[in-house]
């Protein structure tokens, strides 16, 4: 039996043709998020963020952990937004969905705007990683839930209102914001700021600004 020839590996650079080139290693951007009552699971969030992105070979840049509500403003999440309008990452790594967006419709307004400038998100719990094809077909869905979202606080809205009428409330300025309308105007004129316009008259600086505003409208 003849011995077979062993075939000599080739130290070619070229792939059919075409030189081969190593590929890039992505810059990434890891972002954990816990609530006050909820701070034991941030080095949990943040040890598994580490690892995906190990195994996905992927270079961490930016490390942002925040400890807020998810209603309130987020410094931390809007300095890794910057990070990625800037370029400095290729992708953004939260652990899970509700870590990153403060609803439906801000979480897909983010990922459509990373998307559009060209920046990765990868949520670990969730599986959904917008670095491939099927993981952008998945964030297109979400789109639909957001607008879900938009209508049905809407119709919660035109809900409420119609309650508050059928029940008597006035909606508006309350009467005596209303009643001061004039004065709000004439100590404005002059040239008193919005907020000691509202200590002088016991009245909101929200009525104030309210009640100018329809002067002006």
């Amino acid at each position: 039996m003849p011995a077979k020839r062993k075939v000599p590996e080739s130290k070619s650079k070229m792939v059919f043709g075409q030189s081969r080139k190593p590929a890039k290693m992505l810059r990434a951007g890891l972002y954990a998020r816990v609530s006050t009552l909820d701070q034991q699971t941030l080095p949990m969030q943040m040890r598994a963020l580490r690892e995906y992105a190990a195994k996905r070979g992927w270079a961490v840049i930016e490390e942002c952990k925040e400890m807020v509500s998810g209603a309130v403003a987020r410094a931390m999440r809007q300095r890794l937004i910057d990070a990625a309008r800037r370029r400095d990452i290729d992708v953004v790594l939260v652990w899970r969905l509700d870590r990153w967006g403060r609803s439906v419709a801000d979480l897909v307004s983010t990922l459509q705007e990373l998307t559009a400038i060209g920046v990765g998100f990868v949520s670990v719990t969730e599986a959904l990683d917008l670095t491939t094809p099927a993981g952008r077909s998945m964030a297109g869905l979400l789109s639909v839930f957001a607008e879900f979202e938009r209508d049905i606080m809407r119709e919660r809205v035109r809900a409420g209102l119609e309650h508050a009428r059928l029940q008597g409330k006035r909606l508006g300025c309350p009467p005596t914001a209303a009643g001061k309308a004039g004065s709000v105007r004439d100590l404005f004129l002059a040239g008193i700021s919005k907020s000691k316009i509202a200590r002088r008259l016991k009245i909101g600086r929200t009525s104030v600004r309210r009640l100018l505003e329809e002067k002006n409208s």
